[in-house]
């Protein structure tokens, strides 16, 4: 409910705050007075778009503020909790346009978007003027009207869900299978790749080993005469080296006998050698393993030229190829598990599909129930609206669960989001005519008390704790409006109803009543409003009958119709 409506330096208002009641707040006042500028205030706290326009002349900003209190087990409350607003029973809107165009949002507090702002805005306050006739002139709108009656809008909402789900599903298959027909179509050539490395048994380093070999192979003469002439250099000449070490080693022998100092020198000239003696025997050895083989040397070559070409191919090292080939038994390996995903995901879209054409059959089953018992309420309301005779039905489009395919066979364009069924509202305001579409037949007063007809039939069902009527009586008056006025009234029993009204059978239904106007002070225009006690009332539906001359018998017949 809102409780308080507090604007500052909006339009024509510098400063305003009113406070309302439950039941039914009558807002009245001369044409332009500022009521409607309320209403705008009151949509900015929907969320509705906002302008530097609206900043009083002369101001910084308009701020506009509304405290709502909450019902216990309102479902603003998991709201409120997603978004970490803090909350105890009430909630306090505020918004700030300033000159520059620049907003703030804060909601208990915490500062806020117009995202956050817009799903809240709707479950505070409905407001029903010529934007919201507009929407019931909306074939679209007529379906979401009559789920609301029918109590179904939970499982819509459950629906939509589905259909959600079912088609990011679909998505994620059709994406898995052109992953899948790509992977394919490169796949021959991947598979012709890792065969021809696998079969290649490559070794990392061995190129580089086959290089040497190749070196010693081409150049193994020129060896084996080095490994040769050094070892009978060293070992087996007459006069090698190790034969003269030997002398010379017999020499210091005698000269350590002689001087102990050279004793150092001899364990060296022994060490070295000995060393020698060691080396002319690897060499000998070398030279032993050394041998001419050109067959071995054409293996190798062909096994380089084998490497070289891979290494074009694929990489410049044995290596890297080695890596890719890693590469490609991945990509082998995703594509079995790309496979297997989209078994289990083709077989969640089946799941989810049935879900889906079961959810809509049964949603679409109620909903042709329902029409009925709604076509009934509508004509009893619009009757009692000084609408008598007139004829309302709720008129289906072919349904697409109809015909001989079973529901599991129906094609996707067969389900929306909304389920499977396309309505329309029809209606014949006059006796004999046949019925038509409601968007081509209704006149501005009907749309009014059409829309309150509605209203008043969803009043139990509706979570809007807040209602706004803007030019409820367009169109209307005499017994009509005095009807209107009762409906209202009684549709306030469920919500708190603000209704703007020119009307006094609308006006004297009212629990309380505001007057706005406007008045110039130090030479600005200001919109002022004001609770009115009972005989300053009597006063404003003496105004509504008889205009600015008011009689005695005006005056007594605006106490008749309070009384009353």
């Amino acid at each position: 409910m809102l409780t308080q409506l507090t604007i500052r330096d909006f339009a024509i208002i510098d400063s305003l705050s009113v406070s309302f009641s439950v039941g039914l707040n009558i807002l009245s006042g001369e044409t332009g007075a500022g009521k409607s500028i309320i209403i705008n205030a009151v949509n900015l706290i929907l969320g509705g778009r906002s302008s530097p326009d609206l900043v009083r002349t002369g101001a910084e900003r308009a701020v506009v503020e509304a405290l709502f209190q909450l019902p216990a087990g309102s479902p603003l409350f998991k709201s409120l909790e997603d978004m970490d607003i803090p909350f105890n029973g009430e909630v306090l809107i505020k918004r700030a346009i300033s000159k520059e165009g620049k907003g703030t949002v804060r909601i208990n507090g915490t500062l806020a978007t117009l995202q956050m702002l817009s799903r809240l805005g709707p479950h505070l306050i409905s407001v029903s003027g010529q934007s919201e006739h507009q929407l019931l002139l909306r074939p679209d709108n007529h379906l979401s009207i009559l789920d609301d009656f029918g109590g179904l809008t939970k499982e819509r909402i459950e629906l939509n869900g589905l259909y959600r789900d079912y088609w990011a599903l679909k998505e994620k298959a059709e994406r898995l299978r052109d992953h899948i027909r790509a992977e394919e179509e490169r796949r021959e050539l991947a598979q012709f790749q890792l065969r021809e490395i696998e079969e290649a048994k490559l070794v990392p380093g061995e190129d580089n080993s086959l290089e040497a070999e190749r070196s010693r192979l081409m150049h193994v003469e020129r060896l084996m005469e080095i490994a040769f002439s050094s070892y009978q250099a060293l070992y087996e000449k007459e006069e090698s080296v190790l034969s003269i070490l030997s002398l010379l080693a017999k020499d210091m022998e005698k000269g350590v006998s002689i001087d102990p100092h050279l004793d150092r020198h001899r364990r060296q000239l022994e060490s070295t050698r000995l060393q020698l003696e060691d080396l002319a025997l690897e060499l000998r050895d070398f030279y032993s393993t050394l041998k001419v083989d050109p067959k071995r040397l054409d293996e190798v070559e062909e096994r380089l030229q084998l490497i070289k070409r891979l290494k074009k191919k694929y990489d410049p090292s044995v290596e890297g190829i080695l890596s890719f080939k890693e590469e490609l038994s991945q990509k082998e390996y995703e594509l079995t598990k790309s496979k297997e995903e989209l078994k289990g995901v083709e077989a969640q879209v089946e799941e989810k599909r049935e879900a889906l054409l079961g959810l809509a059959t049964k949603l679409s089953l109620e909903r042709h129930k329902i029409a009925d018992t709604f076509k009934e309420k509508v004509e009893e309301e619009l009757a009692l609206l000084g609408m008598p005779g007139t004829r309302f039905t709720v008129k289906f489009s072919p349904n697409r669960s109809t015909g001989d395919a079973a529901p599991a066979d129906l094609p996707d364009s067969a389900v929306t989001a909304d389920g499977m069924d396309a309505l329309e509202f029809m209606i014949s305001p006059n006796v004999g005519e046949d019925l038509r579409p409601l968007v081509k037949i209704a006149s501005g007063g009907e749309l009014s008390r059409i829309m309150l007809a509605l209203k008043t039939i969803l009043a139990r069902f509706g979570l809007v704790e807040t209602l706004v009527f803007d030019e409820i009586d367009a169109g209307i008056g005499g017994a009509t409006a005095a009807i209107v006025g009762e409906k209202l009234r009684s549709l306030a029993n469920y919500h708190q109803v603000l209704c703007i009204t020119h009307l006094p059978q609308i006006a004297s239904c009212g629990e309380t009543h505001f007057v706005v106007e406007k008045k110039v002070s130090k030479g600005r225009t200001r919109a002022l409003i004001t609770s009115l006690d009972r005989e300053r009332r009597v006063n404003e539906i003496a105004r509504l009958l008889g205009g600015k001359v008011i009689s005695e018998k005006t005056l007594a017949h605006a106490r008749e119709m309070l009384s009353s």
